[in-house]
């Protein structure tokens, strides 16, 4: 799993090997997993292997022919839903408490960043972060940047990282920088799993697959909304005090319509 999935087209003598089992356990666990045998474990690895580089170009092209506006709509929908219960479903026990706990520790300070496209969720839950307690940090979008974000980091310090298919090197290499200050690292990625996946303390997988040249993120904001939630629930009392705050100033600025 640490080279998922590539890692499972080598030769059945070697993943036996380095899994320190027999050849037949290996087969075992291919019919386990409801395959026929362990080539047919191999072809869907390589099919996701293959999915897992797509192009947008190509990736549009694999959904067919373009439908009427409303049968669309509902072909997006379902997926999306499909998305949402798959990605419900393959969350490990505990994940979010853990997450919500290393969270709610007012005491660490949170660094957040995301990619080319996720940059938007990486902002959306910095958002709600900041208003709900102290010590939250969008870093800069571009790396030139990065460097003095990364020289407050210590072992206190959470780096939030969002990194779908397409996985940006940059993202990598800031959290290896990261990592070397000893700061925790949460990703969020896709059903594959970004490279950041190896290094990171918790990692929340969610299906991003959809009928589009782009891929869907409502999944990850699924997580994202039920983690700030959790989180708010945690640091109440503070939350409170802070969001009443902010109502004053608002007011005061007159920056919202009364209702």
């Amino acid at each position: 799993m640490r080279d998922y999935p590539v890692g499972g087209l080598q030769s059945i003598t070697r993943i036996a090997e380095a899994a320190g089992v027999s050849t037949p356990t290996v087969i075992r666990l291919a019919r386990k997993l409801g395959f026929d045998g362990f080539p047919d474990l191999q072809a869907a690895l390589r099919d996701e292997a293959s999915a897992q580089f797509k192009t947008p170009i190509a990736k549009r092209d694999g959904w067919g022919d373009a439908k009427p506006v409303s049968a669309a709509f509902k072909a997006f929908a379902e997926a999306v839903f499909d998305n949402l219960s798959r990605t419900i479903d393959r969350l490990e026990p505990g994940t979010v408490d853990a997450i919500a706990a290393v969270l709610a520790d007012r005491e660490r300070r949170l660094f957040l960043s995301g990619g080319r496209i996720t940059r938007s969720n990486a902002d959306y839950f910095y958002n709600h972060l900041q208003i709900i307690r102290p010590g939250v940090t969008l870093l800069g979008a571009s790396p030139n940047v990065w460097p003095q974000y990364i020289l407050d980091m210590d072992r206190m310090s959470v780096l939030i990282l969002f990194d779908i298919r397409r996985y940006e090197r940059d993202l990598d290499r800031l959290a290896e920088l990261a990592k070397d200050r000893d700061a925790q690292i949460i990703l969020f990625t896709d059903q594959w799993g970004s490279p950041i996946s190896r290094q990171a303390d918790h990692v929340v997988n969610a299906q991003i697959e959809a009928p589009s040249s782009w891929d869907s993120t409502l999944a990850i904001n699924l997580v994202i909304e039920a983690l700030v939630a959790e989180v708010q629930t945690r640091v109440s009392e503070t939350a409170l005090d802070r969001i009443e705050a902010l109502e004053e100033m608002f007011q005061s600025t007159r920056i919202f319509r009364k209702l």
